[in-house]
C-alpha cells in the first residue's frame, strides 16, 4: 500500500528553526525602520515619559509641574544611551500590530486551515489588548504609583534628584509588564478555543490562581511597595476574571 504523502504545510524541525529565524529577522528590521522614526522625536517622548510622575509630583508639593526639574545625571553619556532606549521601545510599541502579526505566521502551519482565517482577529486582539494595558499603565498605573512614592517622600521632607535611567527602567518595565498582563483574556481565547482549558475549571481553581497572581506580582511588578504589588494584583486579578468569561464564549459547543 503507498504511504500517503504528507500535507505540504507540515515542516520538520529544522524548517521550524529556518522559520523562526526569517521572523525574527524581519522582526528586528521593522523595529529598526520605527526607530528611525521614533528616534527623531525623542525629546518630545521624554517629555510625554516623564510627564505621568511630574503630574504626580505636582499634586504632592503643590507646585506647578513646569516648574519642577526633578532629573539630573552623573554620567555624560547617561541622556544619550537613555533617550536612545527610550526612542527604541517606543518603536516596539508602534511596531506591535506588525511584530503579532510575525508572531502568527510563526504558528500558522501548525494550525487547522478554519484556524488559519482568525489572522486579523488575532492581530487586532493581540495589539489591542497590548496597546490598552500600556494606555492603563500610562494614566492610571503610574498616578497610583507616583502619588504613593512622592507622597512618601514629601512627608520626609527629601528633594527629588532622580537619574533619567533609573526613572525609564521604572517607566518602561512598568508599560511593558501591563502591557504583556493585558493579553491574559486573549491567551485563555486561545487556550479554550484548543480544548486545552476551560471557564469551568479556571472557576473551579480561582484560588490557585489568586495565589499565583500574588507571587507574580511581588516579583515582577516595579517597585518594593507592598500597595504597588496589590495594586497589580487587583488588576490582574480582574483579567482573570474577564478571562473566565472570554474562554466561556471561546469554548467549542459540544453537539447535541
Amino acid at each position: 500500500m503507498p504511504v500517503p504523502a504528507a500535507p505540504p504545510d507540515k515542516m520538520s524541525f529544522w524548517e521550524h528553526l529556518q522559520e523562526l529565524r526569517v521572523r525574527i529577522v524581519r522582526s528586528l528590521l521593522i523595529v529598526a525602520v520605527c526607530f528611525a522614526a521614533t528616534y527623531a522625536f525623542r525629546f518630545k517622548l521624554w517629555i510625554w515619559a516623564q510627564k505621568p510622575f511630574l503630574d504626580a509630583m505636582a499634586r504632592q508639593t503643590g507646585k506647578a509641574a513646569a516648574e519642577l526639574q526633578p532629573f539630573a545625571f552623573t554620567d555624560l553619556t547617561e541622556p544619550f544611551f537613555s533617550m536612545m532606549r527610550l526612542s527604541l521601545w517606543a518603536a516596539a510599541f508602534l511596531a506591535a500590530p506588525l511584530l503579532f502579526y510575525q508572531l502568527w505566521a510563526f504558528i500558522r502551519p501548525g494550525l487547522l486551515p478554519k484556524e488559519r482565517r482568525l489572522v486579523i482577529p488575532f492581530v487586532v486582539a493581540t495589539s489591542g489588548c497590548f496597546l490598552a494595558g500600556s494606555v492603563f499603565a500610562y494614566t492610571q498605573a503610574f498616578k497610583f504609583l507616583g502619588d504613593i512614592l512622592f507622597q512618601e517622600a514629601a512627608a520626609a521632607g527629601l528633594r527629588a534628584n532622580l537619574h533619567v535611567s533609573d526613572y525609564l527602567d521604572l517607566f518602561i518595565s512598568t508599560t511593558l509588564i501591563t502591557g504583556v498582563m493585558f493579553e491574559l483574556p486573549v491567551l485563555f481565547f486561545f487556550l479554550a478555543k484548543f480544548r486545552i482549558v476551560t471557564a469551568r475549571l479556571m472557576l473551579k481553581y480561582w484560588r490557585h490562581a489568586t495565589m499565583a497572581i500574588l507571587i507574580f506580582s511581588a516579583f515582577f511588578t516595579p517597585g518594593d511597595v507592598v500597595v504597588t504589588t496589590i495594586f497589580f494584583s487587583v488588576v490582574l486579578l480582574g483579567l482573570y476574571f474577564i478571562s473566565v468569561a472570554v474562554a466561556w464564549v471561546a469554548e467549542p459547543r459540544q453537539p447535541k
